[in-house]
C-alpha cells in the first residue's frame, strides 16, 4: 500500500491531496512529509482526502500527531471529501469530534 501527496501552498495556506492509502508501513512517512510542511510553513492545512482510499489505525495516529503539531502553531487542520468508509473510523474512534471534517460536496477553499 501506497501514497501520495500532492501539495500546493496558497494564500498562506496549505492544500493537500491523499491519493492512495495509508497503513502501517506508510504511515510514518506521512506524518514526516505533513510535518515537513508545517514546519516549512506553520499555517492551516487544508486535506483533500477525495483520493484516499484507504486508512488505518497507524495512518490516523500520524494524522493526530500533525495536527497536535499544527494546533501548538496555533492554526488548524481541515479535512474534506471523506469517503463514507473511513468517516466511519472516525465516528468509531471518536476522532470527527477532534478534527474539522467537511463533507459539504464542496472542495477545500
Amino acid at each position: 500500500m501506497d501514497f501520495t501527496l500532492e501539495q500546493k501552498f496558497e494564500n498562506e495556506k496549505w492544500y493537500l491531496k491523499i491519493v492512495g492509502e495509508v497503513d502501517i508501513y506508510s504511515s510514518p512517512d506521512l506524518k514526516s512529509q505533513l510535518k515537513m510542511l508545517i514546519e516549512e510553513k506553520a499555517v492551516d492545512l487544508h486535506i483533500d482526502c477525495i483520493k484516499l482510499e484507504y486508512i488505518d489505525s497507524t495512518g490516523l495516529g500520524a494524522l493526530v500527531g500533525v495536527l497536535k503539531a499544527v494546533h501548538a502553531n496555533n492554526n488548524e487542520m481541515y479535512l474534506y471529501n471523506v469517503a463514507p468508509n473511513i468517516l466511519k473510523l472516525f465516528h468509531i474512534t471518536q476522532l470527527d469530534k477532534i478534527f474539522s471534517i467537511k463533507n459539504d460536496g464542496g472542495t477545500p477553499t
